[in-house]
């Protein structure tokens, strides 16, 4: 069925239900990043593929909203479907909430799935759409009814993660949220996010692409630990445990009906920007709800020395991978044909030959000279560029590990470079640099560090339009909160035993893109009469190309820094490496 078929399926159905537009999320009932194929609708009805996008369709029009990582994609992929392509970020562009109450009369009805959205994204709706006298209607589950062949939910098994990966055992974990839970008054915690519901439980599984996740849902009272999950999931083993530790199980559908059911005098723990809109409605009317950050949110940040431990070790494993990875990169590219894609494998199966890997942490960019601007570069077989013995090559991967998720960004020397591809190399690593050198006191913010990576490119003119940096989870999610590193204040301070990613770049269109990517974690650094001060501590092991560098940019620090860190890199990685590969990883990390 082509997508003009599908849009007027919809609309025939919308016509039914007395329905003037229908939005679209990307998101599925936890609101995950990467949702199963079971909730792709949006995918289903556009033809769109990319990991971001909001589908809104009226009785004439059809719009998809995205973000700029997506605009080529999304224009080659929305060709002759019926749905117009509203680039988000542009000016005079408006949002889709805007074009709702332009493109709809008073007394109009707008659905939507309030599983798909979160209660603080319903409610920013539902008040947008109030002042233009239209109704919201969040109770419309509309893909039960249209979508043809729609993907079972899947119901792979799920495995347990140990306390020598973990540091905590559930009942530990258990005690500390009831613990907090007390703090707040609450009597009741919903965990809908599935890296939450994991992190909790001390498990992992392959439910949904490149996050070791599973469906399900958990509600905690003071006597209760409720999980609510797909029994076929659960190996007898694994049902045993939980009984003895006073976990019950129910089935996954039932969550809906249970929460209905809590006391009424209850009082319940939701976050609203990570809890969908339908759980709310269901909590009964009497019940006193508690809007915080999730509890399990601020815990899993803040990683535990054993998962720090664990951590170390990933690196060292991913080290090796994009270390033989840059070796047969160095030695084969003018010889043999390399494309964008060729190369993305190569890097996967050097890292599926090291122990405890799940595979990768996100679908791999890589762009190789004007498409290493497309800061979120989609590479297709069909379409993927060569790579040839001149310019850059950016490449951005990751890999799931039992000890750990690893996300890292090099850019590439392939050949000869100009000197502007040599300056704008040198201001991300010198933007890299400045951030990974930062001392600052507690209760200090993303947004406050944010400028540290951007100060040299200012001085050139230069910006980028992406946060520096985001979380990370342990063998979990690529990009979790709730810190981040952005010009944008979220309220939250970088803490001790934070990771984070440090991921300035450079992106010239048609031309070339830059980007560098280390993790970091906070750490102690000391404490004086004036606080308490953090530092960060490189955890990535990975050469950064010296013979992009514009060396008379780099100050005598800088150039310190740097050699310090290759110096690091060949002590932890050479040990695992052929003594072909050692030879030239000494060469690569001789000091500058």
């Amino acid at each position: 069925m082509s997508t003009p078929d599908r849009l007027f399926k919809l609309r025939s159905h919308m016509a039914t239900l007395g329905v003037d537009a229908f939005i679209i999320t990307s998101a599925d009932p936890h609101l995950s990043e990467y949702p199963s194929s079971h909730w792709k609708f949006r995918e289903w009805i556009s033809g769109f593929t990319g990991s971001a996008g909001t589908v809104v369709v009226t009785n004439e029009e059809a719009g998809l909203w995205t973000d700029s990582r997506y605009f080529l994609q999304a224009e080659q992929q929305l060709e002759d479907s019926g749905i117009d392509l509203f680039k988000m970020g542009n000016e005079g562009v408006p949002d889709y909430k805007e074009w709702l109450t332009q493109k709809l009369n008073t007394g109009a009805v707008v659905g939507v799935n309030g599983k798909t959205m979160t209660v603080n994204e319903l409610r920013q709706l539902h008040r947008m759409l109030k002042k233009a006298d239209i109704r919201l209607d969040a109770k419309l589950f509309i893909e039960d009814d249209i979508w043809e062949g729609r993907p079972l939910i899947p119901d792979d098994g799920i495995f347990e993660l140990g306390v020598e990966h973990t540091g905590l055992s559930r009942a530990e974990k258990i005690e500390m949220v009831r613990r907090q839970m007390k703090a707040q008054g609450a009597t009741h915690y919903i965990i809908s996010t599935l890296d939450e519901v994991a992190w909790l439980l001390n498990f992992r599984g392959q439910d949904v692409q490149y996050n070791p996740v599973f469906h399900a849902y958990i509600v905690i009272s003071h006597n209760h630990v409720n999980v609510f999950i797909d029994p076929h999931k659960l190996t007898s083993t694994i049902g045993k445990q939980l009984s003895e530790e006073n976990i019950k199980i129910f089935i996954y559908k039932d969550f809906y009906n249970f929460i209905k059911d809590i006391p009424p005098l209850g009082k319940v723990i939701v976050d609203p920007n990570r809890t969908n809109s339908t759980i709310f409605s269901f909590l009964p009317q009497q019940s006193t709800k508690i809007e915080s950050t999730s509890i399990v949110t601020n815990l899993k940040a803040q990683k535990n020395n054993v998962e720090v431990e664990n951590f170390r070790t990933a690196m060292v494993k991913d080290g090796v991978a994009m270390v033989k990875f840059l070796y047969w990169l160095d030695n084969t590219i003018g010889k043999e044909t390399i494309t964008e894609y060729s190369a993305a494998l190569k890097l996967s199966a050097f890292r599926a030959e090291q122990p405890n890997y799940h595979g990768d942490s996100f679908n791999t960019i890589s762009g190789y000279a004007g498409n290493g601007a497309i800061v979120h570069y989609a590479v297709q077989e069909e379409s993927a560029a060569t790579l040839e013995p001149k310019g850059l090559y950016l490449i951005d991967s990751g890999g799931q590990y039992s000890e750990g998720t690893t996300d890292i960004t090099r850019t590439i020397a392939l050949g000869p470079l100009t000197d502007e591809e040599k300056t704008d190399f040198t201001l991300v690593l010198k933007g890299n640099i400045g951030l990974d050198r930062a001392v600052f006191p507690t209760g200090t913010r993303g947004v406050h560090l944010d400028i540290l990576a951007r100060q040299a490119m200012w001085q050139h003119g230069i910006n980028y339009g992406h946060g520096t940096g985001h979380g990370i989870g342990h063998f979990l999610c690529v990009h979790e909160g709730p810190q981040s590193i952005r010009p944008q204040d979220n309220g939250v301070e970088i803490k001790e035993g934070m990771i984070s990613s440090n991921e300035p770049g450079i992106y010239k269109a048609a031309k070339h893109g830059v980007r560098l990517e280390n993790l970091i974690l906070t750490v102690l650094d000391k404490e004086t009469e004036f606080g308490t001060f953090l530092k960060f501590e490189t955890l990535t092991l990975c050469p950064i190309d010296t013979r992009a560098i514009q060396l008379e940019l780099l100050s005598e620090q800088e150039k310190e820094w740097l050699n310090n860190y290759h110096q690091k890199v060949y002590e932890r990685v050479s040990p695992f490496l052929t003594k072909e590969e050692k030879e030239w990883l000494k060469k690569y990390t001789a000091a500058i």
